[in-house]
C-alpha cells in the first residue's frame, strides 16, 4: 500500500455519507430539510471544529464573487460556509474519496452544488490552472503531507498575483514525538509534523510573503478538554466528528490535549499572500 492510500484509508473508508445521514437521523436532523447550521457538528472535520472555521474566515480578505480552493477540504464544511457568508465560489480536493463523495452528496443535500465542487486528488499535484485562484486555504491537513515544498508551490501556482492562503496545522512541539492516536495518525505512520518555523520557511520558499503565525494552541487545548468533560459526563452529542474519528475518538481526543499540554505539539494559524 503506498503512503498515499494509507493516509486516505485512515480519514475514511467506505460510505461515509450513509453514515452521516444515519448519525443525523438519530439525532433527529430531518435530511430533507438540513442546513449547513444543521451539519455544523460533523461538516467541520478538523480541530475545533466550527469555531475554528469561523475565526479563520475572520482573519482572511475574502470578497464577494472570489473563487478559492480550499486543499484538502474533507467533507466539504468549511467551503460550503464560505461559499454561502461570502457569495463566493469554493473548489475543493481531498485525497480520501469516501469524504469527496459525500462532500458532494452533502452539498446537493443543502442546495449548494453550484457554489462548491470537490474532487479527488492530492495537494502536492493540483489538477488546477497557473493562477485561477483569488485565496486558497488547508485547514488541518499539512500534518499528512510528505512534502511541504510540493504541497505550498502547487498551491502558490495555481493563486493570481496577490492571493491570500491560510494554513492551519499541528505543528510539532519540542518536548518530543506525539503521543498516538491522534486525529491524523493512529500510529505515526504517514505523519510529517514540522516545527511551525519549519513551516514558514517551507511557505517563503515557495514564494509567500507577508507571513503571519498565530499560535493557536490554549484554544485548541480548550476546545479538547471540553469534549473530553462531556464525553466523561455522558454529555457527548449524537451527531458530532466521533461519527468520522471512529472507536478511537475518546483516546484520539485525549492525546490531542496531552501533546499540547506536554509541548509535543504546537497548534498554529498561518497567514500569507503571493506578492502581487
Amino acid at each position: 500500500m503506498t503512503d498515499t492510500q494509507t493516509i486516505s484509508e485512515h480519514w475514511g473508508k467506505g460510505d461515509v455519507f450513509s453514515r452521516i445521514l444515519n448519525a443525523m437521523e438519530q439525532a433527529g436532523i430531518d435530511p430533507k430539510s438540513a442546513t449547513i447550521e444543521d451539519l455544523a457538528p460533523v461538516d467541520h472535520f478538523h480541530a475545533r471544529g466550527f469555531p475554528a472555521t469561523v475565526e479563520l474566515a475572520d482573519a482572511l480578505p475574502v470578497k464577494e464573487g472570489d473563487r478559492l480552493v480550499d486543499i484538502g477540504c474533507g467533507i466539504g464544511g468549511p467551503a460550503r460556509y464560505f461559499a454561502k457568508r461570502f457569495r463566493c465560489h469554493v473548489d475543493g480536493l481531498d485525497i480520501t474519496g469516501p469524504f469527496v463523495e459525500a462532500g458532494n452528496k452533502l452539498s446537493a443535500l443543502v442546495g449548494m452544488e453550484d457554489a462548491v465542487q470537490f474532487l479527488h486528488g492530492d495537494g502536492q499535484n493540483l489538477p488546477y490552472s497557473d493562477e485561477q485562484f483569488d485565496g486558497g486555504y488547508a485547514q488541518h491537513v499539512t500534518m499528512n503531507v510528505l512534502s511541504r515544498d510540493d504541497f505550498f508551490g502547487e498551491a502558490f501556482r495555481v493563486l493570481k498575483p496577490g492571493a491570500f492562503f491560510a494554513v492551519t496545522e499541528h505543528g510539532l512541539g519540542e518536548k518530543g514525538e506525539p503521543h498516538h492516536p491522534v486525529p491524523w495518525s493512529e500510529d505515526g505512520s504517514g505523519a510529517y509534523l514540522m516545527r511551525p518555523s519549519a513551516t514558514v520557511g517551507a511557505l517563503e520558499r515557495a514564494g509567500f510573503s507577508n507571513i503571519a503565525v498565530t499560535d493557536t494552541g490554549e484554544k485548541y487545548l480548550k476546545g479538547y478538554k471540553a469534549a473530553i468533560k462531556l464525553a466523561e459526563e455522558g454529555k457527548a452529542p449524537l451527531f458530532g466528528v466521533h461519527i468520522l474519528l471512529g472507536k478511537l475518538a475518546p483516546e484520539i481526543v485525549r492525546n490531542a490535549a496531552r501533546n499540547i499540554e506536554e509541548g509535543r505539539t504546537q497548534p498554529v494559524q498561518i497567514v500569507c499572500c503571493k506578492p502581487g
